[in-house]
């Protein structure tokens, strides 16, 4: 059989035409995701200084435009020795304008989920509405504490940040926590304050087995080291009785406390040394 004769000059150029626009879509679609930015989500404000005993209130917002997102999970890590937690009433009222509509285009109706631990908050929230996402920036969360009547420098953190977009995670996300000083001035770029941390090293990293954890301390304190799993909860933790300034080491050996070994992933070091975390 003969094969068919090729098309006259004029119609391969129009059959071109029809293709390149096609493959130039195609490779728009496959380069946006290249292109698409991240999330960021902050606490703030990122320091301030508060009364002993004074209520005060610390906001979860994404301070600057990103990728969309139409939903997110958080965990809020807090020293429950100098914070205690003050939940709104109705618990949905703790969600931000971004995601209730007051200060965006969503349909202000919501799934929402909050639950309080020990020394951890987490909250849901996704969006209801049909064909809607948020960029930011926004406020999407309000935590409301009241401070101890101790003076003293503790921090908040975000232990867990996870953004949805129609279902899928949306990546990457960076998280940066807050600084409140409790009857304790804390000055613009005050990162290391006195009776503080110094330095904190996890060695090698990533690790296969057994891990070197080094840290060093200006002034006399008793530290605690907590090994915590992405969701915050604690799987080991090391305490002592009193160091002095210098240098110190503790050696992991990636099992919790009972002994058992903890399975390969990402796991988080929290280190308390006397007012600073």
């Amino acid at each position: 059989m003969m094969p068919p004769p090729a098309p006259p000059p004029r119609e391969r150029t129009n059959l071109l035409a029809r293709v390149a626009p096609m493959l130039v879509v195609g490779m728009l679609l496959l380069a946006a995701p290249a292109r698409a930015q991240g999330v960021r989500i902050s606490l703030l404000p990122a320091q301030q200084t508060v009364v002993p005993g004074s209520e005060f209130v610390i906001t979860v917002e994404v301070p600057q435009a990103g990728a969309a997102f139409n939903g997110f999970d958080a965990v809020v890590g807090y020293d429950p020795a100098a914070l205690t937690f003050l939940p709104l009433a109705p618990t949905s009222s703790q969600q931000g304008c971004l995601m209730t509509g007051v200060c965006s285009a969503a349909c202000g109706n919501t799934f929402h989920s909050f639950a309080a631990g020990g020394d951890s908050l987490e909250m849901t929230s996704i969006l209801l509405c049909n064909q809607i996402t948020l960029t930011g920036p926004g406020q999407i969360y309000r935590l409301r504490f009241r401070a101890s009547n101790t003076a003293q420098i503790t921090a908040l953190t975000l232990r867990n940040a996870k953004f949805l977009n129609a279902g899928l995670y949306v990546t990457p996300v960076t998280a940066t926590g807050c600084r409140v000083g409790i009857g304790v001035s804390l000055d613009v770029g005050d990162g290391s304050p006195a009776g503080g941390l110094l330095r904190l090293h996890a060695q090698p990293n990533p690790a296969f087995g057994r891990i070197a954890l080094d840290f060093s301390a200006d002034s006399p304190a008793n530290p605690e080291l907590v090994v915590m799993d992405v969701l915050g909860r604690t799987v080991r933790r090391f305490t002592y009785p009193r160091v002095d300034r210098g240098e110190y080491r503790v050696d992991w050996d990636a099992r919790d406390d009972s002994g058992m070994r903890l399975p390969a992933g990402v796991y988080l070091v929290r280190l308390r040394l006397g007012a600073f975390t």
